[in-house]
């Protein structure tokens, strides 16, 4: 008997009956390897597989059994150990790949196999046969495999690898940088990134952003100086900085690094200075001077240090006086420089250049502060400018005043009338200032011809055709209708009791229609002090000062309108009649949006002009209109007051009856006590012990639910929200709460001393 004879027994007769009677069947020989990996014997199965591959070579199924149930037979075994059975596997699966080379599982598995194995070029080349044999959508599957090999493998072999990998997969170009770096190789890594950032598929091919790749470069060439001979770092960085603005800081001290670790320090030195007056933030500006001023510091210390141990005498102590000052300057320039980034970004900004002024008036240094002022007006835009120009051009003046140099103060104030300022409130500063200068020296008549060339309107012009507020006229052709020009022309002929001049230009500002309420009121007061009482209350002034307030009125929004309606209310009540003014509160109390505010004022006003009885109304009306009710609260407390000291108490006790479906008991305790107090001392016992009642039922209302209470209030403001005039005025208690449910289990007869 055979040796493939004694690997047979009898149960295998009836497997070996299905598959000597069909071969090719691939069912009878999955069942006899199953049956056979029951009896546990290598050696029988083994042969059981080859038979079966030899009569179905193209299975894939019965190849990758085989050599799994191959490989599995050897995982506790290594390659130095059992080398003979390793190759035998090797050799079954190069069997399996001639007929399926375009299976890439049976391929993975093998190159896995082989991996395990002392093999290098042997894997090498099975995983070159493998992409060769496979179609191009399966590489990577091998690639994946392939990289695990290389990285394992290393040196050239790797590189190589990497090379191949990437032309493929060119979005890992990462990798391979990775990779250089892993085998110290700076050099290549460098000009790699710097091929990749010269792509214009730069974001296709790295998935890094570019900022993060130019730091690494950066990165990369200061850390390695010594490896970068051949790179240029000078232009890779400087066009790092070019390109990518927004981290130009920290690029320029990479730059200074490079040269730093050369050795080349006055070249850093140089770096670090066109840094400072390139970079175009405070940020970047920060980056480099901390870098510039650690620089020095280092420098410095290294000279003591060397100083200490070595005996140069003075030649190291000229050294470090030179580094004391350099060092010196550097910390006493940066307010300077700072101010010269933070201009460099926006070159119209009025506070920086008030700093910058300041910092060299600091200095002392004449020269120096006129030149920046002179800077400043020539170089901010007038149109663009952020904040007010004309502060500057007053600082110039104001620099020569305290100089006792009022010609040149003078000039400049000529030289800014004739300027194009954004706004013309921003040219009658510069006229104001202009005037304020004369005044302070005492030259009045000077102030006087200042203002009055400011107030002059332009010639061969219709007054009335030009508007103030037209932007697209120049501040020079709109500054004769400026009310602050106009209000300092007068104070300064007032102030002169020049009663004609004055008059005039009062009279030349209502003629202007750029009169306000207070410049009537201050015109009148004029009059009247000046003893002009006809002029001072001439029906034409006090209609024109009314029409001017109704003119007003009319374009000014609800929230801003209060304190006119006040002053138009006052100026009736000094000028016109009581009635009117009353009339003007009560119009405020229906346009103004503090209606609450609006009413107690309007009440109080009423109750001082035309007594308390005729401020019921008011009241009745405000409860009507103001939505909120704590205010309705507060002002039903202020009504009953005023009932009190009338004597009407019917009244009083309605109006506490009619608030109190605003009081909660558990919130509003003044109101109860209030209640409580006046029934004792104004009550009786019937009288209080409904308003115990009144005060369970508003307690109950409170304390049920939201809805109930929400569609409540709505129809008690339907039905229930104005004062029933007619009652009061018949002496009737009003109870507004007779539709509220009461309280099934209220208590009768409590104690009246309760």
């Amino acid at each position: 008997m055979t040796n493939s004879q004694n690997l047979i027994d009898a149960s295998d007769i009836p497997f070996e009956k299905d598959v000597q009677s069909d071969p090719y069947n691939l069912r009878f020989w999955l069942q006899y390897i199953e049956h056979k990996r029951t009896k546990e014997n290598n050696q029988a199965l083994i042969l059981i597989f080859e038979r079966a591959v030899q009569a179905l070579p193209g299975s894939f199924k019965l190849w990758k059994k085989h050599l799994e149930f191959r490989e599995n037979c050897l995982q506790e075994t290594k390659y130095s150990e059992n080398e003979r059975e390793y190759e035998i596997v090797n050799f079954s699966y190069e069997r399996s790949i001639l007929y399926l080379h375009k299976m890439p599982r049976i391929w993975i598995n093998y190159l896995s196999f082989l991996m395990k194995q002392p093999r290098i070029t042997q894997t090498r080349r099975t995983f070159d046969r493998a992409l060769r044999a496979l179609a191009i959508t399966q590489h990577n599957k091998i690639w994946k495999l392939f990289k695990e090999f290389a990285q394992n493998v290393g040196g050239i072999t790797e590189e190589k690898i990497m090379k191949r990998y990437v032309m493929i997969y060119p979005e890992k170009i990462e990798d391979l940088i990775e990779m250089y770096k892993k085998h110290k190789q700076y050099k290549k890594a460098a000009e790699l990134m710097i091929k990749c950032l010269n792509n214009p598929d730069f974001n296709q091919i790295v998935n890094l952003s570019e900022y993060e790749f130019w730091v690494g470069l950066a990165d990369l060439i200061t850390d390695y100086p010594g490896d970068m001979v051949e790179i240029n770092a000078d232009i890779v960085l400087r066009e790092g900085i070019n390109r990518y603005t927004d981290i130009s800081g920290r690029l320029w001290t990479s730059l200074a690094t490079f040269y730093i670790a050369n050795e080349r320090f006055e070249k850093a030195r140089d770096v670090y200075e066109e840094a400072m007056e390139k970079v175009m933030t405070v940020r970047d500006f920060t980056v480099v001077f901390e870098a510039y001023t650690s620089f020095e510091e280092n420098m410095l210390t290294g000279i003591m240090e060397d100083e200490a141990t070595n005996s140069k005498g003075k030649e190291n102590l000229g050294v470090i006086d030179l580094r004391m000052e350099r060092f010196e300057d550097l910390m006493n320039r940066r307010p300077f420089l700072v101010s010269n980034v933070v201009l460099r970004q926006n070159p119209n900004l009025i506070d920086e250049w008030i700093k910058r002024i300041e910092l060299y008036k600091g200095t002392g240094n004449g020269d120096d502060i006129v030149n920046c002022y002179e800077e400043a007006i020539s170089t901010v835009n007038y149109k663009k400018a952020v904040g007010e120009l004309s502060q500057i051009w007053i600082h110039y003046s104001e620099y020569y005043e305290t100089l006792n140099r009022l010609d040149k103060a003078r000039k400049v104030f000529e030289r800014a009338v004739e300027k194009p300022f954004k706004t013309v409130a921003e040219l009658a500063k510069i006229w104001c200032s202009f005037a304020e200068m004369e005044i302070r020296h005492e030259e009045f008549d000077n102030a006087e011809a200042i203002l009055s060339r400011a107030v002059t309107p332009p010639k061969n012009v219709v007054l009335s055709q030009i508007n103030y507020k037209d932007e697209h006229v120049s501040p020079q052709k709109r500054i004769f209708k400026s009310l602050m020009v106009w209000q300092m022309y007068v104070d300064l002929e007032e102030s002169s009791d020049n009663v004609e001049k004055t008059k005039a230009a009062y009279d030349q500002i209502i003629h202007l229609r750029i009169a306000t309420p207070q410049i009537i009121v201050n015109y009148a007061q004029f009059l009247r002090d000046k003893e002009y009482f006809e002029d001072a209350y001439k029906g034409k002034k006090i209609e024109r000062t009314r029409d001017i307030f109704e003119q007003a009125l009319t374009s000014c929004p609800s929230n801003l309108s209060q304190p006119l309606f006040i002053m138009y209310g006052k100026f009736e009540e000094e000028f016109g009649q009581s009635r009117n003014a009353l009339e003007i509160y009560k119009r405020a109390c229906k346009a103004v949006d503090s209606k609450f505010e609006m009413y107690k004022f309007y009440i109080a006003k009423t109750c001082e002009l035309l007594g308390e009885n005729s401020a019921r109304n008011i009241y009745e009306s405000a409860i009507e209109t103001i939505p909120d009710e704590q205010q309705i609260l507060l002002l039903c407390l202020d009504y009953a007051k005023m009932e009190i000291k009338l004597g009407e108490i019917d009244r009083t006790r309605a109006l506490y009856g009619y608030a109190s479906q605003f009081a909660d008991p558990r919130v509003n305790h003044d109101f109860w006590s209030t209640w409580h107090t006046f029934e004792v001392n104004y009550g009786n016992e019937d009288t209080f012990k409904e308003m115990l009642r009144v005060k369970r039922t508003v307690q109950t209302k409170f304390n049920t639910d939201i809805n109930y209470i929400t569609a409540q209030l709505a129809s008690q403001k339907v039905g229930k929200s104005t004062l029933d005039i007619k009652n009061f005025e018949k002496g009737t208690e009003l109870n507004p709460l007779e539709k509220v449910v009461e309280n099934p289990d209220e208590i009768s007869g409590l104690d009246f001393d309760d």
